[in-house]
């Protein structure tokens, strides 16, 4: 189904476009017929590969074959590899880089994939302390797409500046699924770099991005910006991070396009967001609306609620979804948000204990379980700390016997394997933790304490 959309459409010349590569339809569909070649339907299938036509031809490999598309995040150093590794039985990684085209795809084989078949397994961080596996299949993934092409309006003539990870959700979406479906110039940053991204998006004639702040932020405070180098813009959709009005509508008087906020999560990408048709003050102000069939909801604890086609069947760990999922069906996103009149919906805080540093999400629980396995470290509690790049960075209380600071927590979190974006930048080491009647941390305490410190 995924890989049908992604073939059946017209070709193009520069449909993958990274550095000094340009590389065409038919190029990308033969190279990723040789690397399907390789691989056996249903197996999982994992990749760890920086943003790149590596990564875009990992994904379309493993649907042409029917394979399970397993991304990992580049930046990772092990630890989330071999979650992966364990919980699915497999001990390699795909490089599409030893399987490079040899010529005419048309005779490769096809796998005949169903609906219902698993397409995607994308790890992201657990209340556990572990990372989940997140399951979609291809009628989710194939449905996310085409509604994302008809709700952005996007045609041929739009064309994609992606610089974040193809291993989340959103780059998936838009590096991969609508660029190949459309289909569009996709361009890729391996690297993000706010001065070479002013000049693809000049050079290019980009019409859109999506991603957290810090890259709209990067791009309006370089020295070299001017609206004359961006005026390729169409439409800006931010997310993944806190986002605030004054953003949003600084972005758009330096821009000078549609700049809208977008919500959603790796088990349900994209619930909310807006269209060119909405009042910018709708824009700026929230986080956007659903769009039909997809629908949203408030419970009693205020926590966001989430029922369509695009919604994850599951994580691997059946546990897992059954806590994540009510009787009647609906996911709980662990988000609290408020829904007016209209049906716009306003994200205000979070159930979990997730930091979202620069588009990432990081579980406070995890960093905590690494923190706590140092041998000086007692007992440790992780805090977003707001940032004015990022929305937010790692900040961690200790209670620790013995020598640990902010240069050994770093050396511990490399030797972990963690993602260097997992490791605090903000040690506070306290004698006791302050606690709530329930013996549980007082972290309204301790986001106080952190205001103090930070003040």
């Amino acid at each position: 189904m995924i890989h049908e959309m992604l073939t059946v459409v017209p070709r193009r010349d520069d449909l993958i476009v990274a550095g000094d590569r340009r590389l065409s339809s038919d190029e990308v569909f033969a190279w990723a017929a040789q690397t399907a070649s390789t691989l056996e339907p249903g197996q999982p299938t994992a990749f760890q590969l920086p943003t790149s036509p590596e990564a875009v031809v990992a994904y379309r490999a493993c649907w042409q074959a029917g394979a399970v598309a397993v991304p990992l995040l580049y930046a990772d150093e092990g630890r989330q590899r071999s979650h992966a590794f364990a919980a699915l039985g497999i001990d390699r990684l795909l490089d599409p880089s030893d399987n490079p085209a040899t010529g005419d795809a048309s005779h490769r084989r096809t796998a005949q994939d169903r609906p219902d078949d698993r397409a995607l397994i994308m790890f992201t961080s657990g209340s556990s302390g572990v990372p989940k596996g997140v399951v979609h299949t291809q009628a989710a993934l194939a449905y996310k797409t085409r509604q994302t092409i008809s709700f952005q309006g996007l045609t041929s003539e739009d064309s994609v500046l992606f610089p974040a990870s193809l291993a989340h959700v959103a780059g998936l979406l838009h590096g991969v699924l609508v660029p190949g479906a459309v289909p569009m110039k996709t361009v890729l940053m391996a690297r993000w770099d706010p001065g070479e991204a002013l000049a693809l998006i000049e050079k290019e004639q980009i019409t859109y991005m999506i991603g957290p702040p810090t890259f709209f932020n990067d791009l309006m405070d370089h020295p070299d910006f001017s609206p004359s180098r961006t005026a390729s813009f169409r439409f800006l959709s931010i997310g993944g991070s806190s986002v605030t009005p004054a953003f949003v509508n600084r972005a758009r008087d330096a821009f000078g396009c549609v700049v809208k906020r977008a919500y959603g999560s790796t088990e349900a990408p994209t619930v909310t967001t807006c269209t060119a048709a909405d009042d910018p003050e709708r824009m700026a102000n929230t986080d956007g609306h659903p769009f039909s069939p997809t629908q949203i909801r408030i419970d009693e604890h205020g926590e966001i609620q989430v029922f369509g086609p695009e919604v994850t069947v599951g994580y691997l760990d059946p546990a897992h979804t059954a806590a994540a999922f009510t009787e009647d069906g609906w996911f709980r996103t662990g988000d609290l948000g408020a829904i007016d009149a209209d049906g716009y919906l306003t994200v205000v805080g979070r159930l979990g204990d997730k930091i979202t540093r620069g588009g990432e999400n990081i579980d406070a629980i995890e960093v905590e379980a690494i923190l706590e396995a140092h041998p000086a470290v007692s007992q440790a509690v992780a805090l977003g700390e707001p940032d004015d790049r990022l929305g937010e960075r790692v900040a961690a209380f200790v209670v620790v016997d013995g020598a640990f600071d902010l240069e050994e927590c770093r050396r511990w979190f490399a030797e972990s394997g963690a993602a260097r974006f997992m490791a605090p930048e903000h040690i506070i080491a306290v004698d006791d933790m302050p606690t709530m009647a329930s013996g549980k941390p007082d972290k309204s305490e301790l986001s106080r304490m952190l205001e103090d410190s930070a003040g």
